[in-house]
């Protein structure tokens, strides 16, 4: 008999062990918490760079006091209803803020910003038409807020040449570099046209300076005739059907 009341007694334990275990692993509920200055900040500099497409490292800075709402919740977020437009060292952004996703408050933020990011420095003078050479720069973090026109240190390969003579110690910027031109006024090119199949190749003379994928006049020796050509390669250009 004692062994028949153990029989009967396990599935009755048994069917209150599913019970048991949900409970033990049921997600305790969310914390509510302040909206604090860190996640303001944080929100805004996602939503900035996003916008934007920035790349470097993006630091904002209130210009003014701002007081968070007076409530807690489970999850805070701060839209931007209006974006300056362009970025600049100091922009005015109207926003709003939820709480677990409800409007709580509309405000208008006054920030400073800094994008850093590591911008090229000669190392020595450096004449016109040099080939770009990394070798010859060096890597120094800039605000690219503040010097704009700044050449980022990801910009730059032997497809550039200098513009203009440039001394020692300075930024580069966009005004220093040019492409290379694979094709120079004045020189002989060689002309290629193609048809499904069928190729044709021929001489002619350049009439204006071109870079990889410019468009540049080129004449027809014999018939005097301009028309117009892709370059392609060292001074080889394409005519596009």
């Amino acid at each position: 008999m004692p062994r028949l009341a153990l029989f009967l007694r396990l599935p009755f334990v048994a069917c209150l062990l599913p019970a048991a275990a949900s409970l033990r692993a049921a997600d305790p509920a969310p914390a509510l918490t302040p909206f604090t200055h860190e996640q303001l900040i944080a929100s805004l500099t996602r939503d900035l760079v996003s916008h934007f497409n920035l790349e470097g490292d993006l630091q904002l800075e209130l210009l003014r006091d701002w007081a968070p709402p007076a409530r807690v919740a489970a999850a805070w977020t701060i839209d931007i209803a209006e974006y300056p437009s362009v970025p600049s060292s100091s922009m005015l952004l109207r926003c709003r803020v939820l709480a677990d996703a409800a409007p709580v408050a509309d405000t208008t933020l006054v920030v400073r910003a800094a994008l850093w990011r590591d911008a090229w420095v000669t190392r020595q003078p450096l004449v016109v038409g040099a080939v770009f050479d990394p070798t010859m720069l060096e890597a120094r973090r800039t605000d690219l807020f503040r010097d704009r026109d700044v050449l980022p240190a990801a910009v730059g390969d032997r497809s550039y040449i200098f513009a203009r003579a440039v001394s020692a110690g300075r930024l580069l910027t966009w005004h220093d570099i040019a492409r290379r031109p694979l094709v120079k006024k004045g020189e002989l090119v060689e002309v290629s046209a193609a048809d499904g199949l069928l190729l044709v190749t021929m001489k002619a003379l350049a009439m204006e300076n071109g870079a990889q994928g410019d468009v540049v006049t080129v004449r027809n020796p014999e018939s005097l005739k301009n028309f117009a050509a892709v370059v392609v390669d060292e001074n080889r250009v394409q005519v596009r059907f």
